[in-house]
């Protein structure tokens, strides 16, 4: 690990690394970017702050005889550290934050000892690549260089071939309690978009005179505003997304409006954000809502009643038409929109689930909610937990819990953008 504070963390970290390297003689540390934060820790404070962005032309993981060279060349230093994971095998690497666009797999990969790359936000603050391994590959030395000159960092890892027995004794994440991170959750981008990147518009529940639920001093409307600010920018630091949010302050919207501002950004997925109470502690966990059969052969009808017809289908002027028109056009829309919210809202819940986010007994839900009614664009709304709950007060309130949630509704986004490049060629045009 390469993380240092003060002299007494620099002695710790070194004891360790000589454990290591006198027990598989395999590990050593590189310590020019040690040596720059002892000799000038207020520089370095400096230095270690912002985004780094990866310059994707000179990185390159490559065949280094029988093992794997990794090279990332970078804008600025940050704090990262590396460690091997088994089952399967991978070579994880941990950044305070790296800026991944423009990178790719095919662009970055290229060695036969490492059978895949993924990475991405890992939550808000923190970025990850994982490299898979072809073999029981060793770390030999990590480091991070830095150019006194133009401040740019250059992070190299070596590993070399070793035994299946040493590789599973030495893998793991360093202890460390500021290193705390959530499961590994790659993030896949979605597919290339031929009209830009895919747009995800994010409605924080409630808001100004609408307070939403209550309970113990935490109020709905305050905690989804901060979980959507949170994940928008963990959307927007993924390759391929982009977020836009219906309020960012604490503002009351009218549901028509909120149709219109995903409308006008030209959604192409919508998610609601939402945090119940009940009148006790009897539920708590994400479920996620799509619309009910019955509320989705009503929702066309309700739409036309209550919006602009210059406002109902994105690229469609129903400007005079009159009530079948409309309604006619909208269900059309809908034969494509509402399967794809329901394959979303199943991506959402695994998503969850494996981010370790709290999942509810029964978290795939359907109900007759106005904020779903839009036929352009699949919706869901998420309620992430219940104030009701201590156990989802106390994850909504911290950050760590809320990374959770965006970290499982990132991967999902693009787990499901992903599927549904792929199901479009089997659709019926």
């Amino acid at each position: 690990m390469l993380l240092v504070r003060d002299m007494a963390d620099n002695e710790r970290i070194n004891q360790y690394g000589r454990r290591r390297v006198i027990k598989a003689g395999y590990l050593s540390v590189l310590g020019l970017m040690v040596a720059v934060w002892l000799a000038h820790p207020a520089r370095a404070q400096d230095m270690f702050s912002g985004l780094a962005r990866l310059d994707v032309a000179q990185s390159q993981v490559r065949d280094q005889g029988d093992g794997l060279s990794v090279t990332l060349y970078l804008s600025q230093p940050v704090p990262f550290r590396v460690f091997t994971l088994d089952d399967p095998r991978r070579l994880v690497l941990d950044f305070r934050e790296v800026d991944w666009r423009g990178a790719s797999r095919e662009g970055l990969l290229n060695a036969d000892n490492a059978t895949d790359l993924r990475f991405g936000v890992l939550r808000p603050g923190w970025s990850r690549l994982v490299i898979d391994l072809a073999g029981p590959l060793l770390i030999d030395t990590a480091g991070m260089a830095v150019d006194q000159t133009v401040g740019t960092a250059t992070v190299r890892v070596l590993l070399i071939p070793g035994t299946a027995a040493d590789y599973a004794a030495y893998s793991g994440a360093p202890p460390d309690p500021d290193w705390q991170l959530t499961p590994v959750m790659p993030v896949t981008p979605p597919p290339d978009q031929p009209d830009g990147p895919l747009t995800v518009v994010i409605d924080p529940g409630h808001g100004g005179i609408d307070p939403g639920a209550d309970r113990d001093g935490l109020v709905e409307k305050d905690l989804m505003l901060q979980l959507a600010l949170e994940l928008a920018e963990a959307l927007n630091r993924t390759d391929g997304m982009q977020a836009v949010l219906t309020r960012s302050t604490d503002v009351f919207v009218p549901l028509a409006d909120r149709m219109s501002i995903a409308r006008a950004a030209g959604a192409d997925l919508f998610i609601s954000l939402h945090a119940d109470a009940l009148d006790e502690d009897a539920a708590n966990g994400a479920s996620v809502y799509t619309l009910t059969d019955e509320a989705v052969d009503q929702a066309s009808e309700r739409m036309a009643e209550r919006h602009d017809r210059g406002d109902l289908l994105a690229g469609v002027d129903l400007t005079g038409a009159d009530d079948t028109v409309a309604t006619v056009l909208m269900d059309m829309a809908r034969l494509e929109t509402a399967p794809q919210a329901d394959r979303f809202a199943d991506a959402v819940v695994q998503g969850l689930e494996d981010a370790g986010a709290g999942v509810n007994r029964n978290p795939r839900r359907t109900a007759p909610l106005a904020v779903l009614n839009a036929a352009d664009f699949p919706s869901v709304l998420i309620e992430v937990g219940f104030l009701s709950s201590e156990r989802d007060r106390a994850a909504l309130s911290d950050a760590d819990g809320r990374a959770r949630i965006v970290t499982g509704i990132v991967a999902s986004v693009g787990k499901w953008a992903t599927d549904e490049a792929a199901r479009a060629p089997l659709v019926r045009q």
